[in-house]
């Protein structure tokens, strides 16, 4: 896969209008298995902020690749749990400030649930 399919380039920048395309490539049974349940879904992101960290990723750029995949699956996804909805029920009354705290809180229990 060449580097204009990536998120992230070589030399470390993030460019944040690739997450909506990254996002839908994902095969659906890979997305069912994702979004399945919450657990699934925290240890999912955990993975990704483990991924970012190693290849440098600041706190900053991961919670903001965390906004966009929220905001992406509030807009594109159905909620398949009870976490699931109250999260895209808090995203949609938002305003980008608390979704952008939102998204901070989301990194962060997902690093204390899973030990990052």
């Amino acid at each position: 896969m060449s580097e204009y399919n990536h998120v992230v380039n070589k030399d470390g920048e993030v460019d944040m209008a690739k997450v909506d395309d990254v996002l839908d490539r994902i095969s659906e049974s890979r997305k069912e298995g994702i979004l399945s349940d919450f657990d699934s879904f925290q240890k999912y992101l955990n993975k990704r902020i483990d991924l970012g960290k190693s290849i440098g990723l600041s706190d900053e750029q991961l919670v903001r690749m965390a906004e966009k995949i929220a905001s992406y699956l509030s807009d594109n996804e159905e909620p398949r749990n009870h976490e699931e909805k109250l999260l895209q029920e808090l995203w949609k009354v938002g305003t980008p400030e608390e979704q952008h705290s939102l998204s901070h809180l989301l990194v962060k229990l997902a690093q204390t649930s899973y030990g990052s």
